[in-house]
Parts: C-alpha cells; sequence; structure tokens
C-alpha cells in the first residue's frame, strides 16, 4: 500500500520452496502423461523405442513452451530487453524480484524431477546417460546463474535455449506422426542457428564490454561480487570469450555434421525410391511377342489355333 518494492535474496529455505515444487511438477508430468500423451499413443501404435522417444519429447515440449511465454513475460516486464545494459549495470544483481526468483526456483525444481521421473517412466537403460548428462547441464547452469548473480543474463539466454528446443521437440512429435514429414525440422535448423549467434553476441556483449565496466572491482562474496574483479583483467577476459567461442563452435560443428548425415540419408532414400520406382515400371512394360503366343511350351497361333495341320478324319 505505501509502494514499497519488496525484493528477495536466495538463502537456505529456497531448499524446501524447490522440494514442494518438485512434488507439483511429478504431478503435472503425471497429468501430461496420462491425459494427453498416452491417449495419442494409443492412436500411433508406436514401437517401445519410438514410444519412448515421443514421452520424452511431448513432455518436453509443454516445458517449453511453458517456459518461453513465462521467460519472455518477465524479462520484457522487467526491462531487460529494452535496456540491454541492464544485463551488466549495478552488478551484482543480488536483490531479485518476486518473479525472477519464482521463476528460478520453479526451473531448479522441474530438472530435479527429472531425475526420479527416470524411474517411473521406465526410461531405457541406454537413455539413461544422455538424459542424465542434459540434466546436470541444466542444473549447473540455472544453479550457476542464481547463486553468482547472473540472473540477468541467464534469464536471456535461457529465454535462446529454451525456444530453440521447443521447435526441436515440437519437430519430433510431428515426424512420428508423420514420417514423410519433415519441415519442422528445417524451422528448427534455422533457429538453432540463429539462437547460437545471438547467444555468442550477448556473451561477447556482456563479458567482454559489460562486466569490465562495472564501478565495483573489488572481490566482496558478501555483496555477492564474485566476477567483476576477474573481468577487468584482460588475460582473464579473452581466455573466458575464447572458451565461449571454442564451445559455441563444437556445437555447431556438431549441428552442421547432423544436417549433412541428414541430407546424405534423404537424397539416398530418394534415390533408392527412383531406382525402385524404375524398375518397377520395366516390369510391368508388354513384352514383344513373334507371331502366334506361347501356352504350355506349344506354339500357337493369333487366333488361337495350332500351327499344325490337322489331320482330317475320314467319315
Amino acid at each position: 500500500a505505501d509502494g514499497e518494492l519488496v525484493q528477495y535474496h536466495y538463502g537456505l529455505k529456497d531448499l524446501v520452496t524447490i522440494l514442494f515444487y518438485i512434488f507439483i511438477a511429478i504431478i503435472l508430468h503425471a497429468v501430461v502423461q496420462e491425459y494427453a500423451l498416452d491417449k495419442i499413443n494409443r492412436r500411433l501404435h508406436l514401437s517401445k523405442v519410438k514410444h519412448s522417444k515421443f514421452n520424452e519429447s511431448g513432455q518436453l515440449v509443454a516445458f517449453h513452451l511453458t517456459s518461453v511465454i513465462w521467460c519472455l513475460y518477465v524479462v520484457v516486464t522487467e526491462g531487460y530487453i529494452s535496456n540491454p545494459r541492464s544485463l551488466w549495470e549495478n552488478y551484482p544483481h543480488v536483490y531479485l524480484p518476486y518473479q525472477v526468483k519464482f521463476f528460478y526456483l520453479c526451473q531448479l525444481a522441474y530438472w530435479l524431477h527429472a531425475l526420479p521421473e527416470l524411474y517411473f517412466q521406465k526410461v531405457r537403460k541406454e537413455e539413461i546417460p544422455r538424459q542424465l548428462r542434459c540434466i546436470a547441464l541444466y542444473l549447473v547452469h540455472i544453479a550457476g546463474a542464481y547463486l553468482l548473480n547472473l540472473t540477468r543474463l541467464g534469464l536471456i539466454l535461457l529465454l535462446l535455449q529454451y525456444l530453440a528446443e521447443f521447435f526441436f521437440h515440437m519437430a519430433r512429435l510431428v515426424y512420428f506422426t508423420d514420417e514423410n514429414n519433415e519441415k519442422l525440422f528445417n524451422v528448427w535448423a534455422v533457429v538453432f542457428v540463429v539462437t547460437r549467434l545471438f547467444t555468442l553476441t550477448l556473451y561477447i556483449l556482456v563479458i567482454g564490454f559489460g562486466l569490465p565496466r562495472v564501478e565495483s572491482q573489488a572481490l566482496d562474496p558478501e555483496r555477492g561480487n564474485f566476477f567483476s574483479f576477474l573481468f577487468n583483467n584482460i588475460l582473464f577476459r579473452m581466455s573466458v570469450l575464447l572458451l565461449v567461442c571454442l564451445f559455441q563452435a563444437s556445437v555447431m560443428w556438431r549441428f552442421i555434421h547432423f544436417q549433412l548425415r541428414r541430407w546424405r540419408e534423404y537424397w539416398h532414400e530418394q534415390s533408392s525410391r527412383k531406382r525402385a520406382a524404375a524398375g518397377a515400371k520395366q516390369q510391368t512394360k508388354p513384352l514383344k511377342r513373334d507371331s502366334g503366343y506361347h501356352e504350355n511350351g506349344v506354339v500357337k497361333a493369333e487366333n488361337g489355333t495350332s500351327p499344325r495341320t490337322k489331320k482330317l478324319k475320314s467319315p
């Protein structure tokens, strides 16, 4: 009522909040699975491998779509997009608005809930290492941005990452329903490249030019200042940027390799179909015969009579 703005800091009580929303995420996961994905699976009659991937992509489509809309709303209302300087100004960003803090706690709760879901969903053993690696990467990056007071930069990076992931898993769902429809994979390829370029540009802008200009350059963990004194050193700053560029280059190389392999398989499939169609036409083409036709190894005349002269019987 008095117009004061209440802000929040992280602490040990966050663990209780995260635990509560882990149970909420498990319940929502079960609702989406039972009332949406299971009904679609019964109609499609997918194999066990495709069934598992369909469930994974279906859950992630729902999560990524919700997160993209929510994250976009937060960054627009907080003015992080309209004022890019706010990503590094007044660093460290120790005190957070309610919606920013709540968003990060829900993100941590979702990716932590994915660990028991590996058991509940009976994920195949071959898929567990890949999914554990993905969950660990998300948890490390989200928790790092939250605890090291880089929440504003983390919001923009999550928005870009979730946008690309949404199109990828949406393309997989469409592919499972119709294997000839791969148009959304092309859309995902464009979105992926654009988001990688924006991510790299954002890293260079914040790390190379933003954080070195922060007024408080002294290490002060109590105030949450962990990085600005390091980025004041040009050697450290260039080393970090080099690592970021190498990591993004490796991601792009894997993406290009994947696309080339996919195009090779597509053109190989198309050429094999053309060869099969040409062979079918040759088999259906009528063969030219000599006068008469064969029946049981005997040459018959065109009018159906035998070429041999018949002996007339005496009356």
